[in-house]
This record gives structure tokens, C-alpha cells and sequence, in this order.
């Protein structure tokens, strides 16, 4: 894939996120991709902070988007090469200390295979 159709994909899921579309940010992801997330770890621990699957990534993100109807993400960066897009975005939310975060989507045939997020 082109950098241009990688940052494709990461513009489209942080539309799909932050408009809480579900739905369209799994269609992002292939059908046995990871995510870690410090968040997930401190969340649900016996995950060790990651999941895998659409099924763990809806059940993640509803929970999150049940809990925190404000949550949304301001990107600030995204620097895109052929198989990745490294993603930095300030995540939002009401009544919460705005957090900078990075996030690597790794793409595979116009899909995520994996996501990684860091805290700091």
C-alpha cells in the first residue's frame, strides 16, 4: 500500500472512533487482530493488556464508549510508510486531564493486524 492509503486508514478510524461508529472502525481491523492498550491493562488485568479479535475490540470500545460518552480523540500527527501509521492524538475527556497518546495501527492487505497504544 501507498503512505497515502495507510494515512487513509487512520483518518477513517479516528472518524469511526470519535463518531462512535463501531461498526466502521471494525471493519478497519482484520478478524484476528491484537490491540494493547495500557488502559485495557489497568481495566481488565487479566488481559495483560491485550485482546485479540473483533469480538474482544467491540467488546472493548463499547465498554469505553458506555463509560466515557465524552472521550474523543484531537490528532495531532500522522506519519504514514507502507505497512504502519504511527497516530498521536490528545484524548479528550469531560471531567478528565487531557493525555497525550501515540498509537501504531500496523496494516496488512487494507487491514489492521495489530494496534498498539502508548501512554505519556
Amino acid at each position: 500500500m501507498s503512505n497515502k492509503e495507510v494515512e487513509f486508514i487512520a483518518i477513517k478510524w479516528l472518524e469511526a472512533f470519535n463518531a462512535k461508529k463501531l461498526d466502521n472502525l471494525l471493519e478497519l481491523y482484520d478478524d484476528a487482530a491484537e490491540h494493547f492498550s495500557p488502559k485495557l491493562k489497568i481495566r481488565r488485568p487479566e488481559t495483560n493488556g491485550l485482546v485479540t479479535g473483533k469480538a474482544a475490540l467491540r467488546d472493548w470500545w463499547q465498554d469505553a464508549f458506555d463509560r466515557l460518552p465524552t472521550l474523543h480523540y484531537k490528532v495531532r500527527t500522522l506519519t504514514a510508510c507502507v505497512d504502519r501509521v504511527f497516530m498521536e492524538y490528545l484524548r479528550m475527556v469531560e471531567g478528565e486531564e487531557d493525555m497525550n497518546v501515540a498509537e501504531v495501527l500496523e496494516i496488512k492487505d487494507g487491514k489492521i493486524i495489530a494496534s498498539r497504544v502508548y501512554h505519556g
